[in-house]
């Protein structure tokens, strides 16, 4: 069966705010690593707006979006059985098998990639880019494809060892959850990670004064000074901004913290009403029958006054900074404490960021930057996934992240009411 020769997809063209569904070229295997993907859903990310919005200096225009599930229905020479000493997919993916994409390439083979920084990898580009055109269309050619896809039989393997009933519920997973799986759950729950891990947050943690928190340092007949009082190991956390991801970054993190037994206080910010009135609901059936910690949803204002009510105007031990613009960079270092860290996963312009380097130093904050190695995360992600289905498994619910799934045909005007705040995470289905 030949292949066709043009493809429906979502092109975004600048300066700005300028989407069209038009017809593409089909995309063709240009690489031995190549893969083609007859896309089942693509996702529309808060990512894509700094795309639509003009500020991420494209002057080309693209086909848009990096998040999509679909079936593989070509692959390169690179993928057959024989292939020795490369990740293992170029040995086992076949024509028919289900695909999830992680919204970067990633080779699998590099010096990163080793370590799990997947998403600096040396042959690295990002979907929905002009060198790269994205998963909004109806078929997508993936490079790099044998350490960039994850195979949903693949993923059943790695839960061998868990509890049955988890291992079959893998392959039950709609493809509008699976899609969670592309960016937006794994960038969250790396937010999650990043902020509980840091150094700075593991005397919370751990209840151990620093640096007798950390588990690299011994020092040998050094005893940690006792003193702690309850109120100090209280994790305070702040979460700005409550897209898709920020909402992924608080379910991750109240997951953690129910999991160890851990006190916290979250306070979780945003401007849009019915964002915080979302992650309420979403807190309400995630608490049920935990006795330890609180969450509160506030607007920018009110926020200053929670923090420092909370913590007798010390601050946040960490926050969490999900929108990628310097106002939200501002309200972060405003409301870290001494002593604190600011985890930012937004995707910022080209802007200096809204503070010195004096100003850091005079306060010990630690600034973390960047992108999530979605590849590394996934099974972390895919864990969550699979335990919060009453929240990952819907769509269009009271707690559900996806609002809605749509045709092509309403690509602008879903774009324009992302961008406004006037809908959630909205899925397109190519062929609808």
């Amino acid at each position: 069966m030949s292949s066709p020769v043009d493809q429906l997809a979502i092109l975004w063209y600048p300066p700005a705010y300028d989407i069209r569904v038009e017809k593409v070229a089909f995309p063709r295997i240009e690489h031995p690593d190549d893969a083609i993907v007859k896309v089942k859903l693509a996702g529309l990310c808060g990512s894509d707006l700094h795309i639509y919005r003009g500020t991420a200096g494209l002057t080309e225009s693209c086909v848009c979006g990096h998040e999509f599930v679909g079936e593989v229905i070509e692959l390169g020479s690179s993928f057959h059985p024989a292939s020795r000493d490369r990740p293992s997919l170029y040995s086992t993916l076949k024509v028919g098998d289900k695909v999830i994409s992680p919204f970067t390439v990633s080779c699998g083979e590099c010096h990163f990639c080793r370590l799990g920084f997947t998403c600096r990898c040396a042959e690295c580009c990002l979907f929905g880019t002009p060198s790269t055109p994205g998963g909004q269309a109806q078929y997508v050619r993936v490079p790099k494809a044998g350490g960039t896809l994850y195979r949903l039989g693949e993923v059943v393997v790695a839960y061998a060892g868990q509890e049955l009933e988890m291992r079959r519920s893998i392959p039950k997973l709609a493809d509008s959850s699976l899609l969670m799986l592309c960016d937006i759950l794994p960038t969250g729950v790396f937010a999650a990670f990043q902020a509980l891990n840091h150094p700075k947050s593991l005397p919370m943690t751990t209840s151990h004064p620093y640096p007798h928190s950390s588990t690299i340092v011994t020092l040998k007949g050094a005893q940690a000074p006792s003193g702690l009082r309850q109120h100090d190991t209280v994790l305070l956390i702040a979460v700005i901004g409550l897209g898709p991801v920020g909402m992924c970054a608080c379910i991750a993190a109240l997951d953690t913290f129910y999991t160890k037994g851990l006190d916290f206080k979250l306070v979780a910010i945003d401007l849009n009403e019915a964002r915080r009135s979302k992650l309420a609901r979403i807190y309400s059936k995630i608490s049920q029958e935990q006795e330890r910690g609180y969450l509160q949803v506030a607007s920018i204002e009110d926020s200053r006054n929670i923090v420092s009510e909370w913590s007798n105007g010390v601050g946040c031990s960490v926050v969490l900074e999900a929108v990628g613009n310097n106002s939200a960079l501002s309200l972060a270092y405003e409301l870290v404490r001494p002593f604190g860290c600011i985890t930012s996963v937004g995707v910022h312009s080209n802007s200096t960021v809204p503070f010195t380097g004096q100003e850091l130093y005079d306060k010990n904050v630690s600034l973390d930057f960047g992108r999530c190695p979605v590849r590394a995360m996934f099974p972390m992600a895919l864990d969550l996934l699979v335990r919060r289905q009453d929240i990952f498994g819907e769509i269009g619910g009271e707690v559900s992240l996806v609002d809605k799934v749509v045709g092509f045909s309403e690509a602008g005007r879903m774009y324009e009411e992302f961008d406004k705040g006037k809908c959630g995470k909205v899925l397109f289905d190519p062929w609808k």
